[in-house]
């Protein structure tokens, strides 16, 4: 049964050339070999911006330029609930290019075609956020 509290997370779309980045889950994980958007946890008293600039630089080692903050979701898993905040960010200047440290794989795909990949299932209604923020559906989050 799901805990009453859930678990900050965060996650961003990391845009590049009309393609976003999307990461493969290893194996042993829960949800192993699913997609994601790249991000985790948000520590105790941390703001959601640095725990992305931590998590990223620790999963993919490169820094971000944050442009926009998404609506929060939340998600419950069988075992556990996450309220995730997604970002939409660009590489920063001089950063190094993703490298897969802590996923399987890295893809770097074009919007149009991140539907066809098996997300996580919490990744799914940020890509809907982002599409209809592409589409100017919907007015960005304020970034925190």
């Amino acid at each position: 049964m799901p805990s009453s509290s859930s678990i900050p997370v965060v996650c961003v779309l990391i845009e590049k050339e009309g393609a976003v980045l999307i990461a493969q889950r290893p194996a042993h994980k829960h949800l192993g070999l699913a997609w994601e958007f790249p991000g985790g946890k948000v520590e105790a008293g941390e703001p959601p911006a640095h725990a992305l600039a931590r998590e990223i630089q620790e999963e993919l080692g490169c820094t971000l330029f944050l442009m926009h903050a998404l609506p929060t979701r939340r998600h419950v898993y069988e075992t556990v609930s996450i309220e995730m905040t997604p970002f939409v960010a660009r590489l920063a200047p001089g950063s190094p290019e993703p490298t897969a440290i802590e996923h399987v794989a890295l893809a770097w795909v074009p919007v149009d075609r991140l539907g066809s990949y098996t997300l996580a299932p919490a990744d799914l209604p940020v890509l809907v956020d982002y599409l209809q923020w592409k589409a100017g559906l919907r007015r960005p989050a304020t970034t925190h």
